[in-house]
């Protein structure tokens, strides 16, 4: 369904006599860039949207297909959580294994949707727009604070190689550089053992204080709502991120995965 939005966008180009370099300037992007997101290559994202609707004069009928078909594409078990995410004051992450995929460049959400073995491609592009899409919540006018704690060793797991690593470490340290609310810490590998090592999950505080969990498992994630787990999973939190270096720490140890990677 995402790629009919974009064929559609490319239709409503055509039919309003825009090539590719007219149309991309009046939506802020390159012809190149309008190229790729035509031919399937690169995934369809919300600021790309909102610059064809600005191109195209459609007072945002773009854009909202967008939002509604983006929900619609992803898992019945996850679109409660993304509603849960899109509402949370605070996001507390724990990642031992992947990049949380509120921090995924474009390139590393393909390489694991392709990694998976099992996907079209035309699945694995519209899994990655809608994971671009979710993204829109730490740049909108009043984000909710994220607080990821990541294992050192997924800043060295060669995910989708050395040039998509490199650009994924860049991102992270331009984030814990450039949002305030992004807090980025990591758990160093001296550590050894910790609670951690059992599995990623994620902790939302929504308006009024109350909090809910997320689990992930190969199957499909969990939204943990039962009060005694809630607090279980918040005990767990904070185990975790006592391991953890400071922010600053942190992000040191990021642009060193950038030179690993470069």
């Amino acid at each position: 369904m995402i790629a009919f939005i974009a064929d559609e966008i490319r239709r409503a180009r055509v039919v309003a006599n825009q090539t590719q370099e007219a149309f991309g300037r009046a939506a802020t992007f390159s012809a190149s860039h309008v190229s790729s997101v035509e031919n399937g290559s690169r995934a369809l994202t919300r600021e790309y949207v909102q610059g064809a609707d600005r191109a195209l004069g459609t007072g945002g009928l773009f854009e909202r297909m967008l939002i509604k078909l983006s929900l619609d594409s992803e898992p019945s078990w996850l679109r409660e959580w993304i509603e849960i995410e899109r509402k949370a004051e605070t996001l507390r992450w724990y990642e031992y294994a992947l990049i949380p995929g509120l921090l995924q460049t474009e390139a590393y959400a393909r390489a694991i949707f392709t990694s998976m073995g099992v996907l079209s491609a035309e699945e694995i592009t519209t899994r990655v727009t809608a994971r671009m899409e979710r993204q829109a919540i730490l740049s909108r006018e009043k984000p909710p604070q994220l607080i990821a704690v990541l294992d050192e060793g997924l800043l060295h797991r060669p995910v989708g190689g050395p040039a998509v690593m490199r650009d994924q470490m860049l991102h992270l340290a331009r984030v814990a550089a450039d949002m305030p609310h992004v807090r980025l810490q990591v758990v160093p590998s001296s550590v050894g053992a910790y609670a951690g090592l059992a599995g990623p999950f994620i902790v939302a505080t929504l308006p009024g204080g109350e909090n809910l969990a997320f689990l992930d498992n190969q199957l499909k994630g969990v939204v943990v709502q039962e009060p005694s787990e809630v607090v279980s999973m918040g005990k767990a939190w904070e185990v975790v991120h006592s391991e953890a270096l400071s922010h600053q720490q942190s992000a040191k140890l990021i642009l060193e995965a950038v030179e690993k990677w470069t």
